[in-house]
């Protein structure tokens, strides 16, 4: 079996932000192999991420993303439990990727309800419209309707968007291996997005 160092255990330590003993651990079972050590804290981390979710979170941080030529910019507030975990690398990464995100995707929120209703009515009008316009029976018209609000809702919402680095995930999904690797309950809170002259 490999030697165990405090050296291997404060690298992988760094970059998930889990326990020294959590490393410590992932390292013995994984025989010292790093990229299994990780894998191994992942899986675990993902069990114990759906126990974290409803944990305070009253620290974070407030990452700010300006894309290359200036014109395009994302603010977002992204919480955890401790102070520790916000300074962390894997912590600032997870913002980062978040920011990109949300500066590529242009969500209209993170969840359902932060749409205005008022934008959800408009595009209800425009399915009703389209569906009366191609001919659809006026009984089925409703349920056709609701699908696309559906559909509108996951491709707008942060939580419910493809991943942009990986469109097999969504940010939902992202989020919960986070936590399942940092070790603590994260929340994205809020976001603005400039765009220059919108």
């Amino acid at each position: 079996m490999a030697e165990i160092t405090a050296a291997m255990v404060k690298e992988l330590r760094d970059q998930t932000g889990s326990g020294m003993m959590d490393c410590k651990k992932a390292l013995a079972e994984t025989n010292g192999d790093p990229e299994k050590a990780l894998d191994f804290l992942r899986k675990k981390g993902l069990a114990k991420a759906q126990k974290r979710a409803g944990r305070a979170t009253s620290e974070g941080m407030i990452y700010s993303y300006i894309h290359a030529g200036s014109k395009l910019g994302v603010m977002v507030e992204i919480n955890c439990e401790s102070d520790f975990v916000a300074k962390s690398d894997s912590f600032q990464e997870f913002a980062k990727n978040v920011a990109m995100h949300i500066a590529a995707s242009n969500p209209g929120g993170i969840h359902p309800e932060d749409i205005p209703e008022s934008v959800v009515n408009r595009e209800r009008e425009i399915y009703r419209a389209q569906c009366l316009e191609q001919g659809k029976p006026e009984n089925i018209v409703d349920k056709i309707v609701e699908g696309q609000v559906q559909k509108f809702y996951k491709d707008s919402c942060l939580m419910s968007q493809s991943y942009i680095k990986d469109p097999k995930k969504t940010i939902a999904e992202m989020t919960t291996e986070a936590i399942g690797i940092i070790g603590e309950n994260i929340q994205i809170k809020r976001f603005v997005r400039f765009q220059l002259g919108e």
